[in-house]
């Protein structure tokens, strides 16, 4: 081979090698932009998102430092976090200083290859960090609606200075990156919104609660005076005149006194239960805020578990009661003094009142607690079972606990009225057509106070409260009316008729003692 051909071949092949070389190169940025389009559309958090974006973008350009400067409208200013990489700081600067401020509203890409030959530089993070910028590459980026979200630089380029190309892919980075953050930017807003409105609410709830405290409080104290000056003023009528016209008043203001008292005991029933609503999402929220920190994978302090019972420990002080107060429950006992108080207070409704299941069932529960439930459960059952009518309490032992089941053949409950029956402050009846009545009357009703308080009481103790209902197919809606006595029924012809036509069931499923005390 001649010399000529021999040095062409050396040529070709020093050529060949310098492509394959320049090809790699390609095909890696290009690689490892696809993989920084993944890396943001994974993520809608907006400060995470920038460090990530940083990071990446450094290798990608094959920089120093690469950083993202939001322009804040509010202020006027330039913002980022991550400038200097040091403890995700924040840096402000006015919107038209430096270099970053002459791109951003110029819209000019700047390519520089000793920063401090311009002019426009702004010098104080230099000299505030001892860091010498020397190449740097601004450019503006824009969201969907035209205005620019900021700019990005990068900064000493490790080999040479900024080339065109890395201009045309910084170009194409821009285009990919601004969608993402603009939709971050918009779902941090709303999550900003939506946190702005949860303080003001619980603002609103404290002064709520205190209004409420004070107006029960400022309510006691006339009560009992107004009522105190009735006896007197009666035993004065009484002794003074003796016309029956005028006492036949008293006993009509004595019932409403009363009434009066009752709504401010219930007023006092209604601040309690919702204080311990709260207090109860205080433990919540301390447990999701910890289980939060456990998965984010910054890894915790080896003493802070230890820490962690501590404070979930001074928490639960806020909820009471305590596991001092819990002890084995005779189920059957329970229920049997339930219902011989409901036969004793409203001995004038003619409902037939039954009790079936093992008489050997334990719970392990605070003993006043199970008795008001079931004591509460039977008198909702009576007060929506009309006259003539039937209640059943079953106990029974499942392979995970007792379960506890409160039946009534009443009215039924409509399958709205079932999403807030549990809730609180509810009653099921059309509003227009409700009236307060006397505690196991058809039809009292109720504000559903007592169910609100057993669903914070099962959260407290391991127990469940579920429900089945079917609304009376004869009086679909709450605006329908049950006459409150089977034979007054226009649509049925015997009490089978009624006991097949709707009814409520309400379980209280306790786990087994063993198991709680495990668990416990």
């Amino acid at each position: 081979m001649s010399e000529m051909n021999m040095n062409n071949k050396i040529d070709n092949q020093g050529a060949l090698l310098v492509c394959e070389s320049a090809l790699t190169a390609s095909e890696r940025r290009l690689r490892s932009m696809l993989e920084l389009g993944q890396l943001i559309g994974l993520d809608l958090q907006l400060d995470e998102m920038l460090l990530q974006i940083a990071s990446k973008a450094k290798t990608v350009m094959d920089a120093d430092r690469f950083t993202i400067l939001l322009y804040d409208p509010k202020t006027d200013e330039l913002w980022t976090k991550m400038p200097l990489e040091v403890e995700g700081k924040v840096l402000r600067t006015p919107s038209r200083v430096g270099i970053a401020g002459h791109c951003f509203h110029t819209g000019e890409t700047i390519n520089v290859e000793d920063a401090y030959e311009d002019p426009r530089f702004f010098r104080y993070i230099d000299e505030m960090t001892g860091y010498r910028t020397k190449s740097l590459l601004c450019m503006p980026f824009f969201g969907r609606s035209g205005p620019p979200l900021g700019v990005i630089q990068i900064i000493n380029k490790r080999e040479g200075t900024f080339t065109g190309e890395d201009e045309e892919i910084l170009r194409i980075f821009n285009n990919h990156a601004a969608v993402f953050i603009e939709i971050a930017q918009l779902q941090k807003a709303r999550m900003d919104t939506l946190e702005e409105s949860r303080k003001e609410l619980e603002r609103l709830n404290r002064a709520k609660g205190k209004a409420l405290d004070h107006l029960s409080h400022e309510l006691k104290t006339p009560l009992a005076l107004i009522q105190g000056y009735l006896r007197i003023l009666k035993r004065k009528v009484e002794k003074q005149f003796n016309d029956p016209s005028v006492e036949k008043y008293f006993p009509v203001l004595k019932h409403y006194m009363k009434r009066l008292f009752e709504v401010q005991e219930e007023s006092e029933k209604i601040i309690r239960t919702y204080r311990e609503i709260e207090n109860e999402n205080i433990v919540d929220e301390f447990e999701r805020l910890w289980k939060k920190l456990e998965t984010s994978g910054s890894g915790l302090p080896p003493n802070t578990m230890e820490l962690r019972q501590t404070l979930k420990e001074w928490i639960a002080g806020y909820v009471p009661p305590g596991n001092d107060s819990l002890s084995l429950v005779d189920l059957y006992a329970t229920a049997e003094r339930a219902l011989s108080e409901i036969r004793h207070t409203a001995p004038h409704r003619d409902i037939e009142l039954r009790l079936r299941g093992e008489k050997d069932l334990t719970v392990f529960m605070d003993s006043v607690i199970i008795q008001d439930m079931v004591a509460g459960l039977l008198k909702n059952a009576v007060e929506n079972t009309p006259d003539g009518g039937l209640v059943e309490m079953s106990l029974e032992r499942k392979d995970n606990g007792t379960a506890i089941a409160v039946r009534d053949r009443g009215v039924g409950i409509t399958e709205e009225n079932k999403k807030n029956i549990f809730e609180g402050l509810f009653h099921t009846q059309d509003t227009d057509l409700y009236g307060s009545k006397k505690a196991y009357e058809f039809g009292a009703g109720g504000k559903g106070l007592d169910l609100l308080q057993m669903k914070i009481y099962g959260r407290r103790f391991g127990f469940s409260i579920t429900m089945e209902s079917s609304r009376c197919i004869h009086i679909p809606t709450d605006r329908d009316l049950c006459p409150g006595r089977i034979s007054e029924c226009p649509h049925i012809v015997d009490r089978e008729g009624c006991l097949a036509s709707g009814g409520s069931t309400f379980y209280l499923t306790f786990p087994a003692a063993a198991e709680y005390l495990t668990n416990s």
